[in-house]
């Protein structure tokens, strides 16, 4: 968990720094392993910028579909590359957590159905009698 510095000169993107920014950069970042981006996923919880000397900091709280998963520093190095192009990011700070950990139900609708899932997947039963088991 450590901060990246970004590049002034290497800002592609013109204009003021606006928040909407962040998830729009977010957005297109994609599991090596999922044709879905991270944002559709569930993996952000959280992403916001605060004002610093010279600029501003982007701090990420996300999560992997795994604990284990393979490609996690891939997926994180991509996430402060990104977000440390935008106009006035000085610094990003990405802490990957498990605790919520992540689950199919955090995927957006649109995740889903990209992936052949029901609406419904990964949500958890409605209530004690959401099934029956039979012998």
């Amino acid at each position: 968990m450590g901060t990246f510095r970004s590049n002034p000169a290497s800002t592609p993107a013109t204009g003021p720094f606006r928040e909407e920014m962040i998830w729009q950069q977010l957005k297109t970042v994609r599991d090596p392993e999922i044709p879905v981006d991270i944002v559709n996923l569930g993996l952000v919880y959280s992403a916001a910028a605060t004002e610093i000397e010279g600029g501003r900091r982007i701090d990420v709280r996300m999560s992997l579909t795994a604990p284990g998963c393979s490609m996690s520093d891939v997926i994180k190095a991509e996430v402060e590359r990104k977000l440390a192009a935008l106009p006035e990011v000085r610094e990003v700070k990405v802490e990957v957590v498990f605790d919520p950990p992540w689950n199919p139900g955090m995927m957006s609708e649109a995740a889903k159905l990209q992936l052949g899932f029901d609406s419904d997947y990964g949500s958890a039963p409605t209530g004690p009698q959401a099934f029956k088991i039979l012998r």
